[in-house]
């Protein structure tokens, strides 16, 4: 927690409904932190610590850089999505979110549907992505990387049309079906990967995808390699195998340690910083705080802006000959940092 400057690392128990669950919150100086649940078989505690710690810090970056009045924070629940589930399960972990407060909203991740997010509903109020609000933040987040990717293929070839590009999609989850079906309609190519079958199956008949093996997709040849299942597929053994030109994904923490964004642009490859080409879920999520309540245009209006964000980042990291990931942390530190003065002021 010191290293990565945490607030509050929350362990969540309950012996009935079998809830292993971690709440991480990172920062809330911009707001109350916002960040949503994510339900995995975790093998060890060490590695869900480690995975709320980086996906919490990471929505703080998220909400600063997409412009936000919020905070950075995720929650981990260590159990299999396909079987675990039980309305005692939501009930429970409901609790324990409303214990802090609202210090912590959570929403929809990995794993987790707006149908369990309703349940938790039922235990507090600190929650987003309603089915009667702006429900499934998967197609805002799908949008916003497809927005992401025409930016970064400007940036490198002076031209957005994805027509002929080929994209290798890792991960046909919400989101990742749901980029598939823009990058098809916009005539690029797919390569597809997946754990379940069932998933591939269907991207292969809906888009005329090509399947490639979950271990090699990363290596397949291709115009932009897009990460949207768990994070670190950037990382020492996968860099030295990567054939395309662009990491463009939904991921979070698609880097599984800062440095490798310098070692993406030492071999030419431009990185779509995470935190930013991914922030449409948390805008669209964001919207349900406007007073004058959720607006679906408006939402998808700001998310079409994470290309012109991704542009800036591209411009800095060019100049100063930063990797993209420093370029767009600055900007989100800086933001952090003068809003955080100002709340310092005291009469």
């Amino acid at each position: 927690m010191k290293d990565m400057e945490h607030e509050q690392l929350v362990f969540c128990y309950d012996e009935v409904s079998g809830l292993k669950a971690i709440i991480g919150i990172h920062d809330t100086t911009l707001g109350p932190a916002l960040g949503g649940t994510r339900m995995w078989p975790y093998e060890t505690e060490e590695e869900a610590i480690t995975d709320v710690l980086r996906l919490s810090k990471g929505m703080t970056y998220k909400s600063a850089a997409m412009g936000l009045n919020l905070g950075g924070g995720k929650g981990v629940i260590i159990a299999d999505a396909r079987k675990d589930k039980s309305e005692a399960l939501w009930r429970a972990y409901g609790r324990f979110v409303e214990s802090l407060g609202g210090r912590y909203y959570t929403a929809e991740d990995v794993g987790v549907s707006p149908d369990d997010i309703d349940v938790v509903n039922d235990e507090t109020d600190y929650v987003a992505g309603l089915w009667h609000k702006s429900g499934d933040p998967s197609p805002a987040t799908a949008f916003g990387t497809f927005v992401g990717i025409r930016a970064s293929m400007e940036h490198l070839t002076g031209s957005d049309d994805l027509s002929g590009v080929t994209v290798a999609v890792q991960g046909i989850g919400s989101v990742g079906y749901a980029l598939c079906k823009h990058l098809h309609e916009a005539g690029a190519r797919l390569l597809v990967a997946d754990i379940y079958e069932d998933k591939v199956a269907r991207a292969v008949e809906d888009f005329g995808a090509e399947e490639v093996d979950p271990g090699a997709i990363h290596a397949s040849e291709c115009d932009v390699y897009a990460p949207c299942a768990l994070g670190a597929t950037i990382n020492d053994e996968s860099i030295p195998e990567l054939r395309c030109k662009v990491v463009a994904g939904a991921a979070n923490n698609q880097l599984e340690e800062a440095r490798h964004g310098q070692e993406l642009r030492a071999r030419g490859i431009l990185y779509a910083t995470d935190f930013v080409i991914n922030g449409g879920g948390v805008v669209n999520v964001a919207q349900e705080f406007n007073p004058a309540g959720y607006n679906r245009d408006l939402a998808f209006k700001k998310i079409e802006g994470i290309g012109e964000k991704l542009q800036a980042i591209f411009a800095i990291s060019d100049e100063e000959n930063i990797p993209t990931n420093e370029a767009a942390e600055r900007l989100a530190e800086e933001r952090i940092a003068a809003v955080g003065r100002i709340q310092r002021i005291r009469t």
